[in-house]
C-alpha cells in the first residue's frame, strides 16, 4: 500500500510527464513497423524500424521523440543525444529527451553547462531537477548550496521524505554519519524506512559510528527473518564486529543516479513499467554498478516480456555481489517463461552448487522440476529446502503441499498424503491444499466424507474458483447425491466455460440425473476443449468419446466400476 505521502510525491512526478502532440503518419513502412514495435515494447526493433524512417523524414517530432524513447530504453544513451539534442533545438516538449540531455552533460561533468539549463522549459520535472541540482553542487564542492537545495526541495508537497532521503545520503558520503543520523533517526525513522535502500544506508551509518549493537537491533525491527543473503550479510558482520563501509552513495555522481532510480523506484507502483524503465535506465547510465536498479531494470523488462533484454541485464550482477543469487533466479525465472526451461533448470544447479544453504535456490528449482514432470528431481529439491527452513514456520505450507502434489504425481499415495496434512497443520484454512486433499481422496473413492467437509471449507473460501466449486461438484457426484451436485457442476462450468475436465464431469453428472442429451451436448464441448498435444490432461478423449457412443453406465460396466444406480442407492 502507497502511503498518502508517497501518492502526493508520485503525482507532482507523473504531472511533470510530457507527451508530444500526435502528428501526421510518415507512411512509410518503417514507421508502421516501428509503431507495432514501439507498442509491444520490443525496443531493438523500435530504435531499428524508426530510425530507419527517421532517415526519410528527419525532422519529424513523433520519429525524433520514439527513437530517443527506444534507445533511453535500451540504455543506449549516449547513442540517443544526438536525437535529444535535435527535439531541444527545434523546441519541442519531450521529458525523455531532457532526461538523456541531462544524464550525459552530468556523466560528463558538465556540471555548468546543467546548471545553466532552465527548469522551467529544459528540466525533467520538479523533484528530478531540484536534487540534481542539490547534487551537482555537491560535485563541485558547494555543500552549502548543496543542502539550500535539498531544503528547497523538502519545502515542496509531498517531496519531503525523497528531499531528506537524498540530503542524509550526501552527508553520509562526504564522512558526516551524525548528520546522516539525525535525519535518519528524525520522526520514528521515518527517513530510514522510507526504503530498503535507506534502511541498509542507515545501517552502514550506525556501524560508521561505532554503534553496531543499535544497527543490528534496527535491522531486526525493520526486516523480517529470512534468507535475504545481504541482510544476513550485514548481521554477520555486525555480529564479529566490522565496521561496514558507507556504499550506497560514495560520490556525487552516486547521487545523481540515485535521484533516478529513487524516483523511479517509487514510480513502479503506480505509473507504465515502460516509462518507469526510463528512469532506471538513467541511473544504472550514471552508475553502472547500481545493483538494485540493474535488478529493477530486468524486472521491468520482464514484466514487458522483453526476455532477451531482461535475462541480459540479470548477467550485469557480478558473481561477487550478495545479490548475485536474486539475479540468477530472476534470470532462471525469465527463461523459463520464456520456455528455455533446461536454460533455466542449468542456472538453478549452478546455483544450487554455489550457494547449497540457500532454501529459495532449492525451492526455485524444485517448482521448475515439477513444471517439467520431473517429479522425482522436484521431490529431491524440496526435502533440501525442507531441510534449510525453520520447523513449523508458516510459509512451509506450500513446501509440503508442492512435495505432496510431487508425490500423488509419481503415485506415493502415503507420502503425498501426509505432506497435505502436514500443510493443513501449518495453515489450517487453506484452500488450495483442501481443495487437492479432498479431490485426491475423492478419486481415490476414500473418506468421502471427510473429503466433502474439506472441498466445503475450500468452497466457503474461494466461491469463485472453478477448480473449487468443480471438486465440490464430483464429491457429491461420487457420494451419489446427483441432484445436489448439478447446481454445483453448472456454476463450476459458468466460472470455467472451456476447461475440459469441468465440461466432462458436467456431463457425467446430467447422465447420471437422467438428462442423457445434455449429458452427450457437455461431453462433445469436452472434447473440443483438449488439447491434442497434452498427453498428461485428466480428461481422456477415448474415455469421452466412449461415453458419446454407449453411455456413462456402459462405460463403467467396462471398467469394471459400481453402476451409478448402485451408487444413488447407497
Amino acid at each position: 500500500m502507497v502511503s498518502l505521502v508517497k501518492r502526493t510525491a508520485l503525482a507532482v512526478i507523473l504531472s511533470s510527464a510530457i507527451t508530444l502532440p500526435a502528428v501526421a503518419d510518415t507512411g512509410s513502412g518503417s514507421y508502421l513497423a516501428g509503431r507495432q514495435a514501439i507498442y509491444q515494447s520490443d525496443y531493438p526493433a523500435a530504435e531499428r524500424y524508426y530510425s530507419q524512417a527517421l532517415q526519410a523524414d528527419p525532422k519529424n517530432a513523433k520519429l525524433l521523440e520514439n527513437v530517443v524513447v527506444a534507445r533511453l530504453a535500451l540504455g543506449e544513451i549516449e547513442r540517443a543525444l544526438p536525437v535529444a539534442n535535435a527535439i531541444e533545438e527545434q523546441d519541442l516538449p519531450s521529458q525523455a529527451a531532457r532526461m538523456v540531455i541531462a544524464a550525459n552533460l552530468l556523466a560528463s561533468g558538465e556540471l555548468d553547462e546543467f546548471l545553466a539549463r532552465d527548469p522551467e522549459t529544459q528540466g525533467v520535472g520538479p523533484l528530478v531537477d531540484g536534487l540534481l541540482i542539490a547534487w551537482t553542487h555537491m560535485a563541485q564542492g558547494a555543500m552549502s548550496k548543496a543542502m539550500e537545495e535539498f531544503d528547497a526541495v523538502s519545502t515542496q508537497e509531498g517531496l519531503k521524505e525523497f528531499a531528506l532521503y537524498h540530503k542524509a545520503m550526501a552527508l553520509a558520503s562526504v564522512g558526516d554519519f551524525e548528520g546522516s543520523e539525525a535525519i535518519f533517526e528524525a520522526d520514528n525513522g521515518a527517513v530510514a524506512r522510507f526504503s530498503r535502500r535507506a534502511a541498509l544506508s542507515r545501517t552502514e551509518v550506525l556501524s560508521q559510528l561505532d554503534r553496531n549493537e543499535d544497527a543490528l537491533q534496527f535491522l531486526d525491527d525493520v526486516f523480517a527473518a529470512g534468507s535475504d543473503p545481504t541482510i544476513e550479510g550485514y548481521v554477520s558482520r555486525l555480529t564479529n564486529g566490522e565496521t561496514l563501509p558507507f556504499t550506497h552513495v560514495r560520490s556525487a555522481q552516486d547521487g545523481m543516479a540515485e535521484v533516478f532510480y529513487s524516483v523511479g523506484a517509487a514510480l513502479s507502483a503506480e505509473a507504465a513499467p515502460d516509462y518507469v524503465l526510463l528512469y532506471i535506465r538513467a541511473a544504472t547510465f550514471l552508475r553502472s554498478d547500481h545493483i538494485d536498479a540493474i535488478l529493477l531494470s530486468a524486472e521491468l523488462l520482464d514484466g514487458l516480456e522483453q526476455y532477451d533484454l531482461a535475462v541480459d541485464v540479470y548477467r550485469q550482477v557480478p558473481p561477487t555481489s550478495s545479490d548475485y543469487h536474486a539475479a540468477e533466479l530472476g534470470r532462471a525465472e525469465v527463461l523459463s517463461r520464456s520456455d528455455r526451461k533446461d536454460a533455466a533448470a542449468e542456472v538453478l544447479q549452478n546455483l544450487a552448487a554455489q550457494s547449497p544453504d540457500l532454501p529459495g535456490v532449492h525451492v526455485a528449482l524444485a517448482d521448475l522440476r515439477r513444471q517439467q514432470e520431473n517429479y522425482t528431481a522436484a521431490v529431491t529439491s524440496y526435502d533440501k529446502a525442507i531441510a534449510l527452513t525453520e520447523e513449523g514456520a508458516g510459509s512451509n505450507w506450500f513446501l509440503h503441499y508442492a512435495r505432496g502434489i510431487s508425490h500423488e504425481r509419481l503415485k506415493n499415495w502415503e507420502m503425498a498424503e501426509a505432506d497435505f496434512r502436514r500443510a493443513l497443520e501449518l495453515n489450517p484454512d487453506q484452500p488450495q491444499v483442501l481443495n487437492y486433499l479432498g479431490y485426491s481422496l475423492v478419486e481415490r473413492k476414500e473418506k468421502l466424507d471427510e473429503a466433502l467437509e474439506m472441498i466445503e471449507r475450500a468452497v466457503a473460501a474461494r466461491p469463485d474458483s472453478g477448480y473449487i466449486v468443480d471438486s465440490l461438484g464430483w464429491v457429491l457426484f461420487r457420494l451419489g447425491r446427483y441432484d445436489e451436485a448439478v447446481d454445483h457442476m453448472e456454476r463450476a462450468v459458468e466460472l470455467m466455460p472451456v476447461d475440459p475436465v469441468v465440461n466432462d464431469h458436467l456431463g457425467d453428472v446430467y447422465w447420471a440425473v437422467g438428462r442423457a442429451r445434455e449429458a452427450e451436448f457437455q461431453w462433445k464441448r469436452a472434447l473440443s476443449f483438449i488439447d491434442p498435444e497434452d498427453t498428461d490432461g485428466e480428461a481422456d478423449p477415448e474415455r469421452i468419446r466412449r461415453k458419446i457412443e454407449v453411455g456413462l453406465d456402459t462405460v463403467l460396466h467396462e471398467e469394471g466400476a459400481e453402476p451409478l444406480k448402485v451408487a444413488n442407492e447407497g
